[in-house]
């Protein structure tokens, strides 16, 4: 099989990595959940994904703050501060909660 777009044979593990990074940025805008999640021992590995964020959706700004609760307790007290539930598993680094600015 041939590929027509030699740009194709560019992709890697490495490419689905930041996309995956650059996604859950952007669903999120909370970059701790991300450098969770991609497992960075350091921040300064994970605000890249802030500017590929940008780079790909063009965002100038988001109409809610987004938080991620990892427990129970957590949770309680977003939705006691007004935030609604979105998503998310405990078990997979938190439930997702969102809140209108």
């Amino acid at each position: 099989m041939k590929l027509g777009n030699p740009r194709l044979l560019k992709i890697s593990f490495i490419t689905f990595r930041h996309w995956k990074g650059a996604i859950e940025y952007h669903r999120t805008k909370d970059i701790l959940y991300v450098k969770k999640l991609l497992g960075h021992n350091s921040i300064q590995n994970t605000l890249i994904y802030i500017n590929l964020e940008n780079a790909v959706f063009q965002s100038v700004e988001d109409q809610f703050t987004v938080r991620v609760a990892s427990n129970i307790k957590e949770a309680c007290s977003l939705i006691e501060s007004g935030f609604e539930y979105v998503t998310g598993e405990y078990s997979d680094g938190g439930k997702i909660f969102r809140k209108r600015k």
